[in-house]
């Protein structure tokens, strides 16, 4: 299984940034996985809802320019379905038909995704519904995908 995580913005934190290559250390046993950073695009007025619609558009087809149209996308977004580590389990065992394409997880910027991210995403789920820095997201996600490897495979972790 090939693993794409796409994410805006850059992750600043030392402690974030080697937690990260670790959980990618650790999935490579499994799967491919590789990770790609989208430059977050500045809004000067948080107030102003064009400028927001504006740079989460920008955001947006960045995203979709790394994107092939045989790639299995999952939005991860705080409104959507919410698993267990079982059922996320088989969730990523469920998409392995797509061997040849990548299973990608995207991670919006501050103020969510594009709705043209929306509408090619094939599902979104959430991964709480508590708010999290988006490089924690990285994180959880990462170890979650891990976690799953290790289910899937009876491997002791998981407890």
């Amino acid at each position: 299984m090939r693993i794409r995580l796409i994410a805006v913005g850059k992750i600043k934190d030392q402690y974030l940034q080697l937690g990260i290559q670790e959980y990618v250390k650790k999935i490579s046993r499994y799967a491919d996985v590789e990770i790609i950073e989208v430059k977050d695009q500045p809004i000067y007025n948080e107030k102003s809802k064009e400028e927001i619609e504006v740079a989460k558009r920008k955001e947006g087809e960045a995203i979709l320019k790394l994107t092939k149209e045989s790639d299995y996308l999952i939005n991860l977004d705080l409104n959507k379905k919410e698993m267990k580590s079982e059922e996320f389990a088989e969730f990523l065992s469920a998409k392995s038909e797509f061997s040849g394409s990548f299973i990608t997880f995207i991670i919006g910027g501050s103020y969510g995704l594009s709705d043209e991210v929306k509408k090619r995403a094939n599902e979104a789920i959430s991964l709480s519904k508590m708010t999290f820095l988006h490089g924690m997201t990285r994180l959880i996600i990462l170890e979650q995908i891990y976690r799953a490897y290790k289910i899937l495979n009876n491997e002791v972790y998981h407890k």
